[in-house]
């Protein structure tokens, strides 16, 4: 139990290869001797080990991202295609990483294996950045013989996964970016340059226009509680991260009704079945049976609608009902995706199908992205050309009229 909780450390390390030549390198471990114990597995005399040092202002990690683990898959699928040994393939990967901390997770698993576990109980050691999905499929791979398509078809997954996450959160960040930037924009003419024609007004002796009151209105209660406005804001996001975090029945009626948001509902919609599609293909081309893969897809749909769609599925499937018509009975699924799904089922080809499915609304992700971000640029214009421009004709307004009435 102490054993398990000891914290792996990076050692450098020089000593001999068995031909007795001189190398040196980095693995980590917990201590010196089991260090030196690893290095001796792999054929390696080690003369000097010692723990890195750290840096004075204390040692800083590069986090591990998704897109990482995906070059990494990516990497290692080529090295064992190019008929590398497991092993020797780490340490090549490894070689040419400049991410540290990648690096580090590298050696840990080589040194796994190295020890003689198995390359899915290695990465199973590390469940932050190999979720159940990828641990299953690699241990696919290895049973069956075939862990080099496998780790491709992985990395294909990956990469493909990850370059929509990246167009999914663009399209969800451009249109917040902009409603920001329009508040922060606002909020600085009032409380900094509206201020400036009140004490211009003052001298006037006239009644303000209404619109102009209003403005000047606004500015004094912002400048008097703009810190209770901020509180209220922070706690409101607060409050609604936790309560999504926390509350599932919250965080389901969120994912519910955001799909019925306009455009951007329509974007998350064909993600969540371009998603559906492609880690089913995945799976079941790995040879997972049809259930089971459903089991592994329900939590990879990002989205509660489509989680409790895919659960409902797995449950048709599994008493004997076809994939297709079950998909239909739960009324999220485009009928493009149903029709494919059911040649898939008719020519005994559901991966390639289920593959083209994903291909197909990946691209229509793409496009409603492109196309939102090319009707967003006139919008930002529109937004502030109105908050901005109505904030300068009120400020302007007692001054036209003056100029009237002399």
């Amino acid at each position: 139990m102490a054993q398990a909780a000891q914290k792996h450390s990076t050692f450098v390390w020089e000593g001999t290869d068995r031909k007795g030549n001189k190398t040196k390198g980095e693995t980590s471990g917990s201590n010196v001797a089991l260090v030196k114990a690893q290095l001796r597995k792999q054929g390696i005399n080690p003369t000097r080990v010692k723990k890195k040092a750290e840096s004075i202002l204390g040692k800083r990690t590069k986090k591990i991202t998704p897109f990482d683990i995906a070059v990494f898959t990516r990497q290692m699928a080529t090295m064992m295609k190019a008929g590398v040994p497991l092993v020797q393939s780490f340490d090549i990967v490894a070689d040419g990483l400049e991410h540290p901390s990648l690096k580090e997770l590298v050696l840990d698993i080589k040194n796994e294996v190295a020890a003689g576990n198995s390359f899915a109980g290695a990465l199973k050691k590390h469940p932050k950045y190999f979720d159940d999905l990828f641990c299953n499929l690699i241990d696919s791979g290895e049973k069956s013989g075939a862990l080099e398509t496998m780790l491709a078809r992985v990395a294909t997954y990956l990469e493909k996964t990850e370059i929509l996450k990246k167009k999914v959160k663009k399209a969800m960040t451009y249109p917040i970016a902009v409603l920001v930037v329009a508040v922060i924009v606002t909020g600085i003419l009032l409380v900094k340059v509206v201020p400036q024609f009140q004490d211009l007004f003052q001298g006037f002796g006239a009644d303000l226009p209404a619109f102009t009151q209003m403005i000047i209105n606004i500015s004094e209660y912002l400048q008097a509680s703009w810190y209770i406005i901020l509180g209220v804001i922070i706690a409101a996001i607060f409050s609604f991260s936790e309560a999504r975090r926390r509350s599932p029945a919250f965080s389901d009626a969120v994912d519910k009704y955001i799909l019925k948001f306009p455009i951007m509902g329509d974007i998350l919609h064909k993600s969540a079945v371009a998603r559906f599609a492609r880690v089913l293909s995945t799976t079941f081309a790995a040879g997972v049976p049809l259930v089971d893969a459903l089991e592994s897809v329900a939590g990879a749909t990002g989205n509660a609608v489509f989680r409790k769609a895919v659960i409902k599925i797995r449950d048709d499937v599994s008493s004997g009902t076809q994939l297709q018509y079950s998909m239909k009975t739960t009324g999220v699924f485009p009928v493009m995706a149903i029709q494919l799904t059911s040649i898939g089922e008719e020519s005994g080809a559901l991966d390639d199908m289920l593959e083209k499915v994903a291909d197909h609304y990946e691209a229509e992700v793409d496009d409603a992205v492109d196309n939102l971000t090319a009707l967003m640029e006139p919008m930002i214009m529109a937004v502030l050309g109105v908050l901005v421009g109505g904030l300068i004709i009120g400020m302007y307004l007692p001054i036209f009229q003056l100029g009237s009435v002399v």
